[in-house]
């Protein structure tokens, strides 16, 4: 009976669209006017890409996921061979509300692929594509995260088709941003901590807060009790996480503002807020922000 309401919201968004609905932005101000003329279709054929494709397993019976791609083109070569930046962002809807509430937010600071203009885009799950299988782990990244806010651990297999791309590119002689596992953000390392099991509490704290977000217009003091449960349970795990690590900054990069504005009015904000700067160490300059008002 745990959650029973959310359970016939969760299952009320799961009868009748695709999964995705990707707005995609281009901006190609760095390149030479050739590359430009030549990428003039680019926007629209991944956009076509995310929105047809079938990503999920079975019948996706509902409103699509609110997601957007904005691709800043930095280097074009050779006629077909480009690198480019990437801000990923997703969001869902709040429960009985107009309102959305972010899931992701990721700056991709390192893709490289080869694209020839008016080419068609096939997906493949069995072999590593630089152009579309950067696009399938982003979409399986942004299904399983949609998943886990609804129902504890729903996501682990688009986390783990996430993952299967990553070994397709290690072992396919991909560019190094799909080896990497150091640096601010790497794409190997979120779903490898996504999948590892120190890292469990954090997801199934997940579902909590999610859960908190959704019931915040209804209760707002059981509300913020869920959230804040959630913190405590990441807190109390912080010694066998990495809270500088990229699961861990990817989802309070997408989230601490929010928290910030739910926390107004809890009768124990000022800690939860110093818990916050223990866990969440690069928007603590944030929270000391909130901690003076």
């Amino acid at each position: 009976m745990k959650y029973l309401f959310l359970f016939f919201f969760s299952f009320s968004i799961l009868v009748n669209a695709q999964e995705l609905n990707c707005t995609v932005r281009v901006n190609v101000e760095n390149l030479e006017t050739y590359y430009r003329d030549l990428l003039d279709d680019f926007a629209s054929s991944v956009e076509d890409y995310m929105n047809k494709t079938k990503f999920y397993d079975g019948e996706w019976e509902g409103k699509r996921i609110e997601c957007a791609m904005d691709i800043f083109f930095t280097q074009g070569a050779n006629e077909v061979n480009y690198a480019a930046q990437v801000v990923i962002t997703s969001k869902r809807e709040i429960y009985n509300s107009l309102n959305y509430t972010r899931m992701l937010t990721v700056s991709d600071n390192s893709w490289t692929f080869s694209y020839e203009k008016g080419q068609s885009f096939y997906q493949n799950d069995n072999s590593f594509d630089p152009l579309t299988s950067f696009l399938d782990f982003y979409a399986y990244l942004i299904i399983g995260l949609d998943l886990d806010s609804y129902a504890e651990l729903a996501g682990t297999p688009y986390f783990s088709k996430a993952l299967d791309i990553v070994n397709f590119a290690v072992t396919g002689g991909a560019s190094n941003s799909w080896l990497s596992t150091t640096g601010t953000y790497s794409r190997r390392k979120l779903v490898q901590e996504l999948l590892d099991e120190r890292y469990r509490p954090f997801r199934e704290g997940f579902y909590d807060y999610f859960y908190g977000i959704d019931y915040y217009n209804i209760n707002k003091t059981e509300a913020q009790k869920l959230i804040v449960k959630f913190i405590d349970k990441v807190d109390a795990s912080k010694d066998k996480l990495d809270v500088r690590g990229v699961l861990i900054k990817t989802f309070f990069d997408a989230k601490y503002g929010e928290i910030i504005d739910k926390l107004k009015g809890y009768k124990d904000a000022e800690g939860v807020l110093l818990e916050l700067k223990e866990i969440d160490p690069a928007h603590a300059a944030k929270y000391d922000e909130a901690l003076l008002r």
